[in-house]
């Protein structure tokens, strides 16, 4: 059961509606997205390019610039360590363009997710000292490592960190310490004193604003840096960053360079999911392509996917493209057979009793235990961790519901996990498999949970007739976009809307099709995509079997329904009607 609660922020409509010549519904939108004042306001409706802040504000971004041309011009051997994942593998794109560009003699590195783990290690470092590698240059990793940069600088390399983490710190005697590593220099707009206005970037972000500066100072001309702006876009997305300020205006301008693009690689993986031709949008990124991408690096090597970025060739592309997208294919089977095991798993033990789920998959790939984890955190809206095999023990990924700080909780059970990390609503870690019964109990013990806290919360934006819809409103909605994380798309509701009529559409039989009518007399068609047996059973139970009989008759009823939904326009045969998508109902 999910609670249903209007968002409720105050402010003249009225006023900014006639001021942005914008509908009173689109100004309380924005006014739910906690967007407040004039140029917050100007910006999150027109903000291009130009609002985009200076480089130079960031700390290290200067010197971090200067550092590598004089290692360009000294012909030093640069190597990029990136990250497996997506926003991993567009920042280390992004850095070997740009320095590819200023006649960088650069490769790169991107560690193996099970035999290397995440970010640089002793080993990477080892490896590019035999190489002959003057300078590491680090992306979307690199803040965590004292030891491992530490032990670069002993061998007598350079070190550049550049990264979007938050940093590591230590107590000593009452007082927070803040632990930076010991590099030449460090890029991250966490940094305590990095005067850097917007703190929410992503690695693939901060690498497009060193290269940005690295332009400058190399004399390219200020517009060749939004070549790599898609780059950005796509790391920003896929990394589930918050689409506001200056993430929101990246997106939206990388995304007007996606659907152009210029990028072989990009081109393939496109034609390959069935998108040729289709207008890319921040959904297809999240769920279409950037899953594509992050396979390579769960499934085998995310060297496959810089692979295809980094492509020139079409037929090389193709194929490239194909094997992510089969390699997204097994990595969703994984999950399914995963989640059914887990489902399977809290349904016939004690589990299903607990506030916190600990389900424990020894031969689940460890790569996918975090999405399982979340899959199963949105059926039960508890915090769930998924535990599985590693190769030296058990590993583990939680995904947490609001209200539960997943890391503050993990830190009370500190003695039982050989290593953890992560923040209030995902985490990481690994321990002894003779510890995951203890770390279920403590967990359970420490839980302040109550029924309301474990009720999922629908906010709604705003309460809306049907009848108030119009084809100009549903064109202005499209301002609000691109939708993501703290720019969600919006939510509207009416209550007992009337259903006239239903039938069941779609190959697997997974659409209900409604007729909907309210209380003004407005007649339109509505589209449910969710488990039509659950919703038929919910009806039935309510209404009982003959009236829903009736209703997918298309005769009288007396059925009503509370919806939430998002208007669309439908064209079909040139005729272009007004419809509602529903997504949920009471």
């Amino acid at each position: 059961m999910k609670k249903w609660v209007v968002t409720a922020k105050r402010a003249d409509f009225k006023a900014i509606g006639e001021k942005y010549h914008i509908d009173q519904v689109t100004a309380r939108l924005i006014r739910n997205r906690d967007v407040v004042g004039d140029e917050a306001i100007r910006e999150y409706l027109y903000g291009t390019i130009d609002d985009l802040h200076d480089p130079e504000q960031m700390k290290g971004i200067v010197a971090a610039s200067e550092l590598i041309l004089q290692k360009i011009r000294e012909n030093a051997r640069i190597r990029i360590i990136g990250d497996y994942d997506i926003d991993g593998v567009t920042s280390t794109y992004i850095l070997y363009t740009g320095l590819k560009k200023c006649k960088a003699a650069v490769d790169y590195e991107i560690p193996d997710r099970i035999r290397d783990g995440y970010g640089i290690n002793r080993q990477l470092v080892q490896a590019a000292w035999e190489d002959g590698i003057d300078t590491i240059l680090t992306c979307d990793n690199g803040i965590s490592a004292l030891e491992q940069i530490a032990y670069a600088k002993e061998l007598g390399m350079t070190v550049i960190v550049t990264d979007h983490h938050e940093l590591r710190t230590r107590e000593e005697n009452g007082e927070i310490h803040v632990l930076i590593p010991d590099a030449e220099v460090v890029v991250n707009p966490h940094q305590p004193d990095c005067p850097y206005p917007y703190k929410e970037l992503c690695g693939g972000a901060v690498a497009y604003k060193l290269v940005q500066e690295l332009y400058r100072m190399a004399g390219f001309p200020a517009q060749e840096i939004e070549e790599l702006i898609e780059y950005a876009a796509i790391a920003t997305v896929g990394d589930v960053m918050k689409l506001t300020g200056e993430n929101r205006i990246l997106v939206k301008e990388g995304l007007k360079r996606l659907n152009q693009t210029q990028n072989i690689g990009l081109k393939a993986l496109i034609r390959a999911n069935g998108l040729d031709g289709k207008e890319i949008n921040s959904y297809h990124i999240g769920f279409v392509l950037g899953p594509c991408i992050n396979a390579s690096g769960r499934l085998t090597t995310a060297k496959k996917a810089l692979e295809l970025l980094l492509c020139r060739d079409t037929q090389r592309a193709d194929v490239l493209a194909e094997e992510l997208l089969m390699l997204n294919s097994e990595r969703k089977e994984l999950t399914r057979k995963g989640y059914e095991e887990a489902v399977e798993q809290i349904e016939s033990t004690s589990l299903k009793e607990d506030k916190v789920l600990i389900v424990y998959l020894p031969d689940c790939h460890e790569s996918i235990a975090g999405i399982i984890a979340g899959r199963i955190r949105e059926r039960y809206y508890r915090p769930v961790f998924v535990l599985t095999n590693g190769e030296k023990s058990v590993k583990g990924s939680g995904r947490s519901i609001e209200g539960y700080s997943m890391f503050e909780e993990m830190q009370k059970c500190d003695e039982l996990f050989l290593n953890y990390g992560g923040h209030p609503m995902a985490a990481g870690c690994s321990l002894e498999k003779e510890n995951i019964q203890p770390l279920r109990e403590q967990l359970n013990r420490n839980a302040n949970l109550t029924e309301e806290d474990l009720m999922e919360k629908v906010c709604i934006d705003v309460p809306m007739p049907i009848g108030y819809i119009t084809e100009h409103l549903i064109e202005e909605l499209n301002v609000l976009e691109p939708f993501g994380t703290a720019n969600k798309k919006p939510v509207f509701a009416e209550k007992d809307v009337q259903i006239l009529g239903a039938r069941i559409l779609g190959q697997n039989r997974n659409v209900v099709k409604m007729q909907v009518a309210d209380s003004s007399g407005t007649v339109m068609d509505a589209l449910y995509f969710g488990d039509v047996e659950v919703f038929r059973t919910y009806l039935e139970k309510k209404y009982g079997d003959t009236e829903v009989e009736k209703l997918f008759q298309n005769r009288k009823t007396g059925i009503t329904l509370s919806v939430i939904y998002y208007p669309t326009v439908n064209e079909f045969r040139g005729q272009r009607t007004i419809q509602i998508v529903i997504s949920d109902y009471q």
